[in-house]
């Protein structure tokens, strides 16, 4: 069937909230922020309460220091504020711009649920122009948030066991699912841990099985990498910049879709290969949004071997669920917070190009759910899979004899004799274009010509000229 007799999942198969959620009374929210200024003023910081802004899990107190009363003051109390409250958790976030206030954020006594059919019957997602919008949750006001995976153009999620990661993650690609064919987007899930994504085996949007083994799963994201390269041409050959270009310009059949990646424990796939898998995902986040291809990432273990800083350069956008430590928080936000967070779906977001972070609480969806969206999906026909024909790494090194062309063996003679190598020095060197230059440089690392990238320092040259004489070149 074409993409028109393709239907989407109705809203009915997820679960509607119940009527009697909790609505806390204008004197209740009063009290509390005459409890909290009389607290502060406890610990010699006067100031009044100008707003409360009461959202499903916090309620965030916006306090005005008096006079002479510096914000930094305000800002270290949380630990102690949480003790005088007696709750788990306070968090001052400071000093919002232009205001001169800060926010507190406390915990409810009681959390309500946000549901995910809460946020997609709501207007922002009902209205969001995004081809790829990602459902979050509500944020400390209860404003739905939806997020758009184009925009962003790749996100980095982390977070700690019992974090509610998982179920976030479920809640983006059934946002997707909800909104777009076949014919419109296809995903590539690669799920090490054999757990997460399991549930969506055989639903019609993927571009093979659900990935499970972590050596093909890095071969699996070298395919993608090539598939950009070859849609590059495509749009080349048609003079245009982008993938929606592209799509204007072809007729209905030839529209190419939106490819979603979705790796689901990143640690898997770095402790199997981490300078290949490292490689791949840059190449990606770097250039692939332009010709429709978007990475989700995420991972229960952010240390700096598994989000290194090379990856996170290229992740601008990112959310952090609850985790473990500050320095996990850090690696992810670049500074604290994620770790005073209150579990089950609290998260800070990090919007595309903002420097501001949003607190979210993040819109529930059960396993059960999950199920009936891809059993209404799997009943509309199968997956009509890629042909893949995935490089192993020996094929990678022979096939690309003939790609080592004139033009390679220049590069190597320039990097040999320069005795540096970069993407970037190729480009200028010989007026190469990205995608070439960077083959080259893969290329090179694949032949042991040059050491592994890393970050910031650069590339070590491994061979001298003896190496091209024993080739004759």
């Amino acid at each position: 069937g074409g993409a028109k007799s393709f239907q989407l999942p109705p809203v009915g198969l997820l679960k509607a909230p119940p009527a009697s959620e909790l609505k806390r009374t204008r004197e209740e929210l009063q009290e509390n922020a005459e409890t909290l200024r009389k607290r502060l003023q406890e610990f010699e910081v006067d100031g009044r309460i100008v707003q409360v802004s009461p959202g499903p899990i916090i309620t965030s107190y916006e306090f005005e220091p008096a006079p002479g009363v510096k914000v930094s003051q305000v800002v270290n109390l949380g630990d102690d504020l949480a003790l005088a409250l007696k709750s788990a958790s306070v968090r001052i976030v400071g000093p919002i711009p232009g205001r001169g206030t800060v926010a507190i954020e406390v915990p409810n006594d009681e959390a309500s649920m946000v549901y995910l059919r809460e946020i997609f019957v709501s207007a922002e997602f009902a209205e969001s122009k995004g081809k790829l919008p990602l459902a979050l949750g509500k944020d400390v006001t209860g404003t739905p948030v939806v997020g758009d995976l184009v925009a962003m153009p790749h996100l980095l999620v982390a977070g700690a066991t019992g974090s509610g990661k998982s179920v976030g993650l479920n809640a983006m690609i059934l946002s997707i699912l909800y909104k777009a064919t076949p014919a419109d987007v296809r995903f590539l899930l690669i799920d090490p841990k054999r757990l997460e994504l399991s549930v969506y085996e055989g639903i019609p949007h993927l571009l093979a099985p659900v990935v499970t083994d972590a050596k093909e799963a890095a071969a699996r994201l070298r395919w993608i990498v090539g598939k950009m390269d070859e849609r590059y041409k495509l749009l080349q050959a048609r003079q245009v910049r982008n993938i929606e270009g592209y799509n204007k310009a072809v007729s209905v059949e030839d529209r190419l879709p939106y490819w979603v990646v979705v790796v689901d424990e990143l640690a898997d796939l770095m402790m199997v290969s981490a300078g290949e898998v490292q490689t791949s995902l840059v190449r990606l986040a770097q250039i692939a949004r332009a010709v429709g291809i978007h990475l989700l990432i995420a991972t229960q273990r952010p240390s700096v071997d598994v989000v290194t800083g090379l990856i996170k350069a290229n992740f601008p956008t990112r959310i952090a669920f609850q985790v473990a430590s500050k320095v996990d928080s850090r690696t992810v936000l670049d500074g604290n917070g994620a770790e005073q967070l209150l579990g089950r779906g609290d998260m800070i977001f990090v919007p595309p190009g903002a420097n501001k972070q949003m607190r979210v609480h993040g819109a529930w969806v059960s396993d059960e759910e999950v199920r009936a969206v891809c059993d209404f999906l799997r009943r509309q026909g199968t997956a009509v899979y890629e042909e893949v024909v995935l490089p192993s790494e020996e094929d990678v090194i022979e096939g690309d004899a003939a790609e080592r062309d004139d033009l390679y063996w220049d590069a190597v003679h320039l990097v040999i004799g320069q005795h540096q190598a970069s993407i970037s020095f190729l480009q200028r060197r010989m007026r190469l274009g990205y995608p070439k230059a960077a083959r080259f440089i893969d290329m090179m690392e694949q032949d042991r010509v040059i050491g592994p990238g890393d970050g910031a320092k650069p590339r070590e040259v491994l061979v001298g000229p003896e190496y091209l004489a024993r080739r004759g070149k």
